[in-house]
């Protein structure tokens, strides 16, 4: 590699010491030969390729992750022809076969309007990468957490919300019929007061777990949706689906032989369920739904607990 592109004489060592002393990796490309004039010792450090095996763009293409190579070099290639300065991220293959994180930062140097050469730098940002990556982790988690319910792990009801918005537009949308199973733990305020919280929020978490077995489809949501209540939302289903799914709700539980001495129906723990199944019309309200198979809900409460009841509601939410 020459140096030909440097200043000449004294000026052209104290300039070269400069750069060669920074972090960062200067290069320069003649145009026309595509070929690399000049780029800094650094390289070597820094991926471990020797400074004179850097001869052409075609050795820069080879050493670039394979997922960046067509963006990154159109990219450049355009701006360069435009004579427009430009930056571009991508991963440098290092001779060890790993990839490290570069930030190439390009000027395009002109003469009598034509391309002349292309200069820059080569800025090694993986730990700025690292810690965009972390953030972005940190962001889906907190995301995840927004919509997860803290005791039991699965769906909280603001999750509860933007799921059934959107099973309800694509049930109207598509005339499928969708159920929908509210349930509440029986008598869970004397559960607590008996055995105490620590053994209450362990009980929600079992009957969470429990639920959670009693899908019908890959597509069946659940979610806690208040201290002792549960939700299933199950997209296209029908009344006699939805029945089979509640029955097993209550059977899963039951299972689990949860002692409940001042419960007034069972000496286990036990569930009361409202099941309502429709095809909901358009400009229906899915709110108007919720609170139909809430009243069913409670109906059973009023009636004896431990049981399911069951409705088919048109699309004007009469009950047939």
């Amino acid at each position: 590699m020459s140096d030909e592109s440097l200043p000449s004489g004294t000026d052209s060592d104290v300039y070269k010491t400069l750069l060669e002393s920074t972090k960062a990796i200067p290069w320069r490309i003649d145009w026309q030969s595509m070929t690399f004039s000049y780029i800094g010792p650094q390289i070597e450090q820094l991926l471990g390729w020797e400074q004179g095996s850097w001869v052409g763009v075609d050795d820069w293409v080879e050493r670039m992750h394979p997922d960046d190579r067509d963006y990154v070099v159109n990219f450049c290639v355009s701006q360069s022809r435009a004579g427009v300065d430009h930056e571009a991220d991508y991963r440098a293959l290092t001779k060890d076969g790993e990839y490290v994180w570069i930030r190439d930062v390009v000027h395009v140097v002109r003469k009598n309007g034509e391309v002349e050469a292309l200069v820059g730098f080569m800025f090694d940002i993986s730990e700025r990468k690292k810690t965009e990556e972390h953030l972005v982790r940190l962001q889906k988690q907190l995301e995840a957490f927004s919509y997860q319910d803290g005791l039991t792990g699965i769906a909280n009801r603001r999750m509860f919300d933007t799921v059934l918005e959107r099973e309800w537009t694509s049930a109207q949308e598509t005339g499928q019929s969708m159920s929908l199973i509210m349930m509440d733990i029986d008598y869970f305020k004397q559960y607590n007061d008996h055995y105490g919280h620590i053994k209450g929020d362990e009980a929600l978490r079992t009957v969470a777990k429990t639920l959670s077995q009693a899908a019908n489809n890959p597509r069946d949501f659940i979610a806690r949706i208040g201290g002792e209540e549960f939700v299933w939302l199950l997209p296209e289903t029908t009344q006699e689906q939805a029945r089979r799914v509640a029955e097993k709700c209550m059977q899963l539980v039951r299972q689990q032989q949860i002692p409940h001495e001042k419960s007034e129906v069972s000496a286990l723990l036990t569930l009361s369920l409202g099941v309502g199944t429709m095809v909901p019309s358009a400009g229906e309200n899915a709110v108007s739904f919720i609170e139909k198979v809430d009243g069913l809900l409670y109906h059973v409460k009023r009636n004896g607990r431990m049981r399911a009841e069951y409705a088919e509601f048109q699309g004007s939410l009469a009950a047939l």
